[in-house]
């Protein structure tokens, strides 16, 4: 078999491993219409651009689907906006902001570019600091971790809290609900999944919300509640809870797998450590080129509303297209020898691991933020960090607990030793 015949989304050859059959695809289908469901594949860096920055083409509303939809309607008409939006209820996270399209979009971005400014994050940062030096207090002494779940998935979750003002008191809660390690969930599931287990959170910030408007406290949360639409609208309390959990979710989806991702990559390259701990300045840029050469979030999916062309290929209304942001960054068009990872390649910050145009990721500033402070504060405060070969297998024969998605890249379990 081709790697051109090979099926994307069900392939767990390429869920462990994607580099093959992006480069395959670069080189040869930019753009490329599999077989099997007839899913427009977007691996080009500018053909990916060409789709972020055409909202009025390409709609978001399946962005977290797959590649198959269930609808109780045939998409039929030379523009389906109105209709994707009366069956909205029909797609997967449908009342999250990332599967919004203008102008519902435009008014829920303002309300969450609200809450998440400069000055915030500013102030966010000592959290960040302090945070992890207080986890690494609890895990350095062990000298061993299994660092998914007892260091990322944590540290993550309190980010965010912090960002929104949730009262420390409450932080054990969110932990407890959102960091207790459960299945993984839909190993190459092509089914619609619904909601995961953030509309949990739902019925909490209602209440916060609802709180402080009745008696504002002065507080941040005290602002979510008082924020307005850019007509000056109140939203519903609900809608600002939906936008507090998102960016739980942005923080589960990308932050844990993209410090997961970048410390492996420091415990296998002892050369690369030493650098690190020498110049803790290149962190920075060690980050931009992890999400350039291993994203996160490997792809997204669109929809278009109304018939269009890309890469040569004529698109009709209804058409699935994927997005592999994780593809785009290996362009060769874009970046020189992609394939290589060179933590000072002056371009790096352009992959597309955050996406571009209206629905670039709010948190990326925050993600960044705690990946960096994370990685300093560990190089800071070990001499060595390896792999446990008890886990996963002496060097050169590894046996990652690799997630199995065609949408994520991460470790599911990353066991670390320090000295």
């Amino acid at each position: 078999m081709s790697i051109a015949e090979i099926d994307y989304f069900t392939d767990a050859g390429v869920a462990a491993n994607s580099a093959p059959y992006f480069d395959y695809m670069l080189a040869n289908h930019p753009v490329w219409r599999e077989s099997k469901y007839g899913v427009v594949i977007v691996t080009g860096y500018e053909e990916a651009l060409q789709v972020y920055h055409q909202p009025e083409v390409y709609s978001s509303i399946n962005r977290t689907g797959g590649p198959v939809l269930d609808l109780p309607v045939e998409l039929v008409g030379d523009d389906l906006t109105e209709l994707l939006e009366r069956y909205r209820e029909h797609f997967p996270t449908n009342d999250q902001i990332v599967t919004f399209d203008p102008p519902m979009h435009t008014d829920h971005r303002a309300l969450l570019m609200g809450l998440i400014t400069p000055k915030r994050l500013k102030e966010n940062e000592e959290f960040l600091r302090s945070t992890a030096d207080r986890f690494l207090d609890e895990l350095l002494p062990a000298g061993e971790v299994e660092f998914i779940w007892r260091y990322a998935k944590r540290y993550a979750i309190l980010a965010v809290a912090d960002l929104l003002g949730v009262p420390e008191s409450d932080h054990l809660m969110l932990i407890d609900q959102l960091a207790t390690e459960a299945p993984m969930l839909g190993n190459l599931e092509l089914k619609k999944t619904g909601h995961n287990s953030l509309e949990r959170l739902y019925g909490y910030f209602v209440r916060q919300i609802e709180e402080r408007r009745a008696d504002p406290a002065g507080d941040i949360l005290t602002g979510m509640a008082l924020a307005t639409f850019p007509d000056g609208s109140l939203p519903e309390p609900i809608q600002v809870a939906r936008i507090a959990a998102n960016l739980f979710a942005a923080g589960n989806e990308t932050t844990v797998q993209l410090l997961g991702i970048s410390l492996a990559r420091i415990a296998e390259d002892p050369e690369l450590q030493d650098l690190l701990r020498r110049e803790p300045a290149l962190v920075p840029k060690f980050i931009e080129e992890v999400l350039r050469i291993e994203a996160p979030i490997r792809g997204s999916f669109r929809l278009t509303k109304v018939a269009t062309s890309i890469g040569g290929l004529d698109l009709a209304p209804g058409t699935v297209v994927m997005l592999l942001h994780g593809a785009a960054g290996r362009d060769a068009r874009v970046f020189d020898d992609p394939g290589a990872f060179d933590v000072k390649r002056a371009n790096a910050r352009q992959h597309l691991a955050f996406g571009r145009g209206i629905h670039t990721c709010p948190g990326a500033p925050l993600a960044r933020a705690e990946a960096v402070f994370s990685i300093q504060r560990l190089l800071a405060r070990t001499e060595r960090i390896t792999i446990s070969d008890q886990h996963h297998g002496p060097a050169g024969e590894r046996h990652w607990e690799l997630m199995q998605s065609y949408k994520f890249r991460g470790h599911t379990h990353l066991y670390l030793e320090f000295a």
